[in-house]
């Protein structure tokens, strides 16, 4: 590959980065209120408009981020200023930089070079994202304690215990499907996804190899974004929470920093168990469907479909996990210990040993 195009694409891989999750994360903002009124009957945003028309509640949207760029900064009167002014960009660094690893597509071929749809194809992909989502909770962690604040501190070693007890079961939980699958390079996964079932009629994604490992990853995955009903570390309810002494963009960070873990989980989710990238049937060449007949298209064409399936799945998964927030109450301190500690680790081991038992047999 000549130096220019390694650096063009280099460059537009690290641009996907900051766009795909924070595009992302800015649309789950808006369905944060437009969602939740459809669901309790209500009509949502509505008053800010342009043009005197409200744009489905997206005007306010660019009203809360004026807002919060716009207000005064709070420090409060503690010793560690700088640990309480870089704490939120702590937790949105690791979020942002675990995209790194997942490949949103297969490969395109341009002016007769072949561009691989994954910013880095490590072949410990997922021991990096689970090293990075746990970096992430030392924003937290800094935040709270750097606030000077018993209740802010109290929501930071909420945030620490959750991220614990539930960061066990999700890596237990994957173990099943590195043993399926046989590597941990997420690439390899979704591509050991692209074979099919029952003479080629279902696709042999991880849900099917998987079941009981994806809704224990998911249930684990939802409490790793902080989210009702696993929102102890924030409190909503509460008076307290790790960003209960923050303000203006960074209390905004803290907030868009949910919601780009929430795209994130969701991408995890849609690599291991959901064929990632892969349609049913679509191959670099075209369709080959099980009864016979064939479809050919353009291998870019084919990229291009497999990465709008890669990004409506995530979409999808975003949406149930925004329906979940606004449906489940929110359970007690208790409750998500024990759920955790007393029914999701056993489980995630005994998915462990079953599947390992059913691969050597």
């Amino acid at each position: 590959m000549s130096p220019v195009m390694y650096w063009t694409t280099t460059v537009a891989k690290s641009v996907y980065i900051l766009v795909f999750p924070l595009t992302l994360a800015f649309v789950l903002a808006w369905a944060e209120r437009k969602q939740s009124a459809v669901m309790q009957d209500r009509i949502g945003a509505n008053r800010a408009s342009v043009f005197g028309r409200p744009w489905l509640g997206f005007v306010h949207m660019v009203c809360d981020a004026m807002k919060m760029f716009t207000k005064e900064d709070f420090v409060p009167e503690t010793e560690h200023r700088f640990l309480h002014h870089i704490a939120p960009g702590i937790a949105m660094f690791f979020a942002l930089l675990a995209f790194a690893v997942i490949p949103f597509g297969n490969q395109l071929t341009i002016a007769g070079e072949t561009i691989g749809l994954q910013v880095a194809d490590l072949n410990v992909g997922i021991l990096f994202v689970f090293a990075l989502t746990s970096l992430g909770v030392y924003g937290l962690v800094l935040g709270g304690w750097s606030s000077n604040n018993n209740y802010a501190l109290l929501g930071a070693i909420r945030a620490s215990a959750q991220m614990i007890s539930y960061e066990i079961c999700i890596g237990i939980t994957v173990i099943g499907a590195i043993i399926a699958f046989g590597t941990l390079s997420l690439q390899e996964i979704v591509l050991a996804q692209g074979t099919h079932l029952l003479a080629g009629w279902l696709p042999r994604w991880g849900i099917l190899l998987q079941p009981l490992g994806f809704l224990l990853f998911f249930v684990a995955g939802i409490a790793e974004t902080k989210r009702v009903p696993f929102d102890m570390p924030e409190g909503e309810s509460e008076i307290i929470g790790f960003n209960l002494e923050y303000s203006s963009m960074k209390f905004g960070l803290f907030l868009f920093t949910d919601f780009v873990e929430t795209v994130l989980i969701a991408a995890v989710t849609v690599t291991f168990f959901f064929g990632g990238w892969q349609v049913p049937w679509l191959y670099e060449t075209g369709f080959a469907f099980p009864w016979g007949s064939t479809w050919a298209i353009h291998p870019n064409i084919a990229a291009l479909l497999q990465m709008g399936a890669f990004v409506g799945k995530v979409v999808f998964f975003c949406w149930l996990m925004m329906a979940i927030r606004w449906t489940l109450p929110r359970f007690r301190y208790d409750q998500v210990m024990d759920l955790g500690w007393k029914w999701l680790l056993p489980l995630s081991l005994a998915n462990v040993v079953v599947t390992a038992l059913i691969t050597l047999w």
